[in-house]
């Protein structure tokens, strides 16, 4: 009974906040800081930062850097693998079920950009939700593609032997223009942090580093277990070599 009380009660809060204009000028000066992003789910997004931008440089220089590009692939896929699986077993604000959200209420909020008071959200606004989504997919279509991709000259994926020439030109031709996707997502996810931090004056960039924002009421725990973490991430990378060896 009481842990069925206690669900309830962190369902309650959660509804209210999610859904909670910040336009009162109490709410403003009653907010406090309170934990949002859990450490793992930092370190991945900015090693996964890290790791796009070399793949991107090591491409374009090509030649033996192209050695490097495919380690990073490799790194990018296993904390691919890792986000995934943490979405479902990681903190609060981590799990895919707290912020992917149905279209109706992602509509709603889109129309809402355009109001002066839109709602605020403690963890990834609706949009934002799906953006995540859409980044994380698309890298996994870009890091399985590459694995059987060749450029017919120096490079080859560690899976092309598996697949025929054929099927290695189709993948390849998926892994270059899939690059162009990822590319117009990162300008919408930055173009996205601007606008928030200038129209709506809320700073998105801070929470990813220090875990906390400032927020009226209550919030439920972040949680996310590092031990659990760390097991995922080593089963991540232990397949992962598997499968490019």
């Amino acid at each position: 009974m009481a842990v069925k009380e206690e669900r309830s009660f962190t369902r309650d809060v959660v509804d209210s906040m999610t859904n909670k204009h910040l336009t009162d000028k109490m709410d403003f000066d009653d907010k406090r800081q309170v934990a949002v992003w859990d450490l793992p789910t930092r370190l991945f997004h900015w090693v996964l930062a890290v790791l796009v931008i070399n793949c991107v440089v090591t491409a374009k220089i090509g030649g033996n850097m192209m050695t490097y590009h495919m380690y990073s692939g490799y790194l990018v896929l296993t904390i691919l693998f890792f986000r995934f699986v943490w979405g479902v077993l990681g903190g609060y604000h981590s799990k895919f079920v707290n912020f992917v959200r149905g279209p109706s209420i992602v509509l709603q909020y889109a129309i809402g950009l355009t109001k002066k008071n839109t709602p605020h959200y403690l963890g990834h606004n609706p949009l934002g939700g799906w953006s995540v989504v859409a980044m994380l997919l698309t890298l996994l279509l870009q890091t399985m593609s590459g694995l059987f991709a060749s450029d017919d000259i120096f490079t080859e994926g560690p899976l092309y032997p598996l697949v025929s020439n054929s099927v290695s030109s189709t993948l390849t031709r998926i892994h270059n223009i899939n690059a162009i996707v990822i590319g117009c997502l990162i300008a919408v996810h930055l173009t996205a942090i601007i606008f928030h931090l200038v129209v709506k004056h809320e700073n998105l960039i801070k929470p990813m580093f220090t875990g906390t924002k400032m927020w009226p009421g209550d919030a439920p725990p972040s949680g996310g277990n590092l031990w659990t973490a760390t097991i995922i991430f080593g089963i991540s990378l232990a397949a992962v070599y598997l499968l490019v060896t």
